[in-house]
């Protein structure tokens, strides 16, 4: 991947990345994630949260010391957001960052990262004015060999298993001032921008799931016989598969035009929570009708449909949940 650019794709050639947009991530990671839904979750997280929060908040100076080897592969980059009591409500976060002197320090913890033990590069959000609620929140990079920087337990998930998830804890971690990344206390409306982008990118692997799970369908269909027939020949079947294929060309319709609108500079919010929404819930009906059409042999492994299925519900779940994307798009409508 990272010999291909793969992990630099929307980072300018002059920080090491490929120098394309938000609409080539988009194609990268249906493509990845038509094989593999873990390897594009990697590909994913490691573009749309860390790198991308650097290279769009930090300043020349991080750009240069963190952007540029998360772009060419070097390293793989984490962003810790998430904690025990603080999922799709970030706000209620407890890490916190004190000012010494000239130095941070951050104590706390993190839950569920992606590429939480295997990262050499992190984004750390954390508490630096409390009594501001959402409006004191701050981000931190901070790089793996720190001092006072632990990786917890590495979690067994019901799929993406190839994707490293762990949780991070922090005890009097200290960092220079100048590893604050972007506006003190202004961190939340850079997370939330993030994960707007971050949005499509989930979105394409859920639909690079649902394409890969629906040409498996296909082929077994075409070579399974049954009462004398193949699968394919029964409009049961022909009705499962056309279903498949024409919500998998409308979601990727919505995802390219979130990625157009994010690209054009324009608003994307909306299109973002859109695609996402209708392309997560895509694959969990495509996935659930691939195993439906492949009988038993879809419950064994040997097939592989059973993995798209256990790979996808991550997408209904990560980067915000299904019911915090209507509520996105019903605030956008009432606006």
């Amino acid at each position: 991947m990272a010999a291909l650019k793969l992990l630099g794709i929307t980072i300018p050639e002059a920080y090491g990345g490929a120098g394309l947009n938000a609409l080539a991530l988009a194609i990268v990671l249906e493509e990845v994630a038509a094989v593999d839904g873990a390897a594009a979750l990697i590909l994913a997280s490691h573009n749309s949260l860390c790198t991308s929060h650097l290279y769009v908040f930090g300043n020349e100076d991080q750009r240069k010391r963190y952007v540029m080897p998360l772009a060419q592969g070097k390293t793989l980059g984490a962003w810790a957001l998430t904690e025990a009591g603080s999922g799709s409500d970030a706000a209620a976060m407890e890490t916190r960052a004190v000012l010494s002197g000239d130095e941070w320090v951050i104590n706390g913890g993190k839950l569920f990262i992606t590429q939480g033990s295997t990262a050499g590069i992190y984004v750390i959000m954390a508490r630096t004015n409390p009594e501001k609620g959402n409006k004191g929140i701050s981000a931190f990079v901070v790089a793996r060999d720190t001092p006072g920087l632990s990786i917890g337990k590495i979690e067994k998930k019901l799929g993406v298993r190839a994707s490293d998830t762990a949780a991070l804890y922090f005890e009097n971690l200290r960092l220079p001032k100048e590893n604050l990344v972007g506006e003190l206390d202004h961190a939340y409306e850079n997370v939330l921008s993030i994960l707007d982008g971050g949005r499509i990118g989930i979105a394409a692997m859920a639909l690079g799931l649902a394409r890969g799970v629906m040409t498996r369908s296909i082929a077994y269909a075409g070579r399974r016989s049954q009462f004398g027939k193949t699968l394919g020949a029964f409009q049961a079947i022909q009705a499962k598969l056309s279903d498949m294929a024409t919500e998998i060309d409308a979601a990727r319709l919505l995802i390219y035009q979130a990625a157009f609108l994010k690209d054009a500079g324009k608003p994307f919010q909306m299109a973002a929570s859109e695609a996402k929404l209708f392309a997560s819930e895509l694959a969990n009906r495509v996935t659930n009708q691939a195993i439906q059409i492949h009988g038993g042999l879809g419950l064994m492994q040997e097939a592989e449909v059973e993995r798209y299925f256990r790979d996808m519900k991550l997408c209904e779940i990560g980067e915000g949940t299904s019911e915090i994307q209507r509520m996105v798009i019903a605030k956008n409508l009432l606006r």
